[in-house]
């Protein structure tokens, strides 16, 4: 099963796609979709969905895991972080895909054993589960792959 998990971001989208097979689990490809920063909000909505579109079209995964959103004190980049998330569930629905949604302190206590882990914490266990040979950069591809290793364990642990 190829399991392709989600940072969702207004900026940076980052996306990692890992494979469970015979009770292992291994790192498949990870990246990042750019939004033009200076664009207007409605396109930088547009380039994320045209280049998520491309990302599943490519690499063909059987479902997805999609970080949710947390709190935030600036209710403006919460909001344009659930327009980024709406146009990604968007591209995820129309490819028919099962979608899975994990709040990052779920996320983090799947990886890290703690729900308060650091992005450092949370990169460094991601490059020993998968056995990167160099952590993922940048964060949000990091964060991405978390995720997607957040949806494997639920499927292992079934909670």
């Amino acid at each position: 099963m190829t399991i392709l998990g989600v940072d969702p971001g207004s900026r940076v989208t980052g996306y990692g796609l890992v494979k469970c097979e015979d009770g292992e689990v291994r790192a498949l490809g990870f990246g990042c979709i750019r939004a033009r920063e200076k664009a207007p909000f409605s396109y930088r909505l547009k380039e994320i969905y045209e280049a998520f579109r491309k990302v599943l079209e490519v690499n063909e995964p059987d479902c997805a895991a999609v970080e949710d959103i947390f709190y935030r004190e600036n209710v403006r980049s919460a909001f344009q972080i659930g327009h980024a998330r709406g146009v990604i569930l968007l591209a995820l629905a129309q490819a028919g895909l099962p979608v899975n949604e994990y709040t990052p302190a779920e996320v983090k206590r799947s990886v890290v054993g703690s729900g308060s882990a650091s992005k450092e914490q949370v990169r460094f266990m991601v490059q020993h589960i998968l056995k990167l040979p160099e952590p993922p950069e940048p964060y949000d591809a990091s964060d991405a792959l978390a995720v997607a290793l957040c949806h494997v364990h639920r499927m292992r642990t079934g909670g």
